[in-house]
């Protein structure tokens, strides 16, 4: 049998929880039986990453040679500015539908779903560059709308990696998963943002990268069509993997609206989130300004990604033996706090690379840290309800936030004159970002205060599980977790 052996482990969590926190009756779950462990959730979990690494990767393609892209298209900078943009719009309202595919119709439907988008999307962008399809001067088109099928693709693998770990994986090892499942997209934007100067030294080489980035993603969807074989496990790992209890997509969401404890995670988490996005975005141009150069503005953006992929892997294996989902988002969040302090300060002064890069890692290195763990705290003190519901409201949520915050930091830059500048001023203009930055430290720190003091929770799955008294039994071919009465 396809069954490998695992182990259950559980935790008590001593934190306080409202009257409107209260954990659903036992009753509410099936009957416990017998839970196993299947080898090939290690499968679904590489197709998943893959995925998402390779949409990631589409993401970010044209950014790092955002002026090779306009010179080979003959456009503007704008426009090739929304073939990232377009992602962030597309991803909100279609953020809901993927909320309810994933929930209703199923995880397998979501993850071949996205894959067949991503792969079409990256196969479309191609269109761009042959004779025989040519556009003339609008063949940009093909890669906005191959752009925009990747950006409706990024929701369902976005917010696959709970419900992956909800499914297939035993309790002591649904942190892990999720976090490898849902580091794999910074990791695609890291591998972007430095494959794409190295393929792309003139406008003539933008065919090359094109193809190179559609590899990936054809892959993943041949792995994911072929592979895929069911959207549950024939037996469930644990006894909350049944899901025999879970609500309706609506009644799920307003489940969700009146939980505090989660209404407090998804603003104070998807801020987080939020201002992430606004220092990917504007680290160049926070940095040049005081006179560091591009190269050390992406060996600064690089190591804040690479950072934040290790404090990911230790904490998601921290939480994974002890279930203190809560101390440990806390904690990071406050550390995260003071690590974008010192950045907004040191970053407005002259030759201070080192304690810049070291800021920068650091900020990465906690802050990253928190998505996967946070995601698992969202389903723990939302359950009963979806894990795509839960972890996908957040990350739209995330996604509105964003925009707002990138519309206020904009308008609080200011014109500078700065003789060092290494700023490409395309508008004979160089803005000061001093402002803007300790505006988003000052987010993060209040983000970090409020969830420290208001949030608290029971983890609402785990003790339903625990309730049962369930226990490990090995046998010579699998792991069945037997209900003790």
């Amino acid at each position: 049998m396809d069954v490998e052996t695992a182990s259950t482990s559980s935790s008590n969590n001593n934190q306080s929880e409202t009257s409107s926190d209260k954990i659903a009756p036992e009753t509410d779950l099936t009957s416990p039986g017998s839970f196993k462990v299947y080898k090939r959730r290690w499968f679904l979990l590489t197709v998943v990453c893959l995925v998402s690494c390779s949409n990631a990767m589409l993401w970010l393609t044209f950014a790092p040679v955002a002026d090779k892209t306009a010179e080979r298209f003959h456009t503007s900078m704008d426009v090739v500015n929304w073939l990232s943009l377009v992602y962030m719009v597309i991803s909100v309202p279609v953020g809901l539908l993927a909320i309810w595919i994933l929930d209703t119709v199923g995880l397998k439907c979501a993850v071949i779903l996205c894959a067949w988008l991503n792969m079409v999307g990256s196969i479309v962008r191609i269109f761009s560059i042959l004779s025989f399809l040519s556009l003339g001067s609008l063949n940009v088109v093909y890669l906005l709308v191959g752009q925009c099928l990747c950006a409706v693709a990024q929701p369902l693998i976005i917010f696959s990696p709970t419900k992956v770990a909800a499914l297939w994986f035993p309790e002591h090892q649904r942190a892990t998963a999720n976090m490898i499942g849902s580091m794999s997209n910074p990791l695609g934007l890291l591998i972007a943002n430095l494959l794409s100067p190295a393929l792309v030294q003139e406008e003539k080489d933008i065919p090359l990268m094109l193809g190179v980035y559609a590899g990936p993603a054809v892959f993943a969807c041949v792995l994911a069509t072929v592979g895929i074989r069911d959207k549950v496990p024939p037996t469930p790992p644990s006894a909350s993997a049944s899901h025999s209890n879970s609500p309706t997509f609506f009644g799920g969401l307003k489940l969700l609206l009146r939980n505090r404890s989660y209404i407090i995670l998804a603003l104070c988490f998807g801020g987080g989130i939020a201002i992430f996005t606004c220092f990917s975005a504007l680290l160049e141009q926070i940095l040049c300004v005081n006179g560091y150069s591009n190269f050390f503005a992406g060996l600064s953006g690089a190591l804040f990604t690479v950072s934040g992929l290790i404090g990911a892997f230790f904490l998601g294996l921290y939480v994974d033996r002890t279930k203190k989902f809560t101390e440990a988002t806390k904690i990071s969040l406050c550390l995260t706090a003071l690590a974008s302090i010192g950045f907004a300060v040191v970053s407005q002064l002259r030759n201070q690379t080192y304690a810049v890069a070291v800021l920068s890692s650091l900020f990465g290195f906690f802050g990253f840290a928190i998505y996967p763990v946070a995601m698992e705290l969202a389903v723990e003190c939302s359950y009963p309800v979806g894990e795509g519901t839960s972890s996908g409201l957040i990350f739209v949520t995330s996604q509105l936030l964003g925009i707002l915050f990138m519309l206020l930091l904009q308008s609080l830059a200011v014109k500078r004159e700065a003789s060092f500048s290494t700023c490409t001023a395309t508008q004979g203009e160089v803005l000061d970002w001093s402002v803007p930055t300790l505006v988003m430290a000052g987010l993060c720190s209040m983000a970090a205060c409020f969830f420290l003091v208001a949030f608290h929770t029971n983890y609402r799955r785990i003790f339903a599980e625990t309730s049962h008294g369930c226990s490990v039994n090995e046998t010579e071919d699998d792991v069945a977790v037997t209900a003790q009465k």
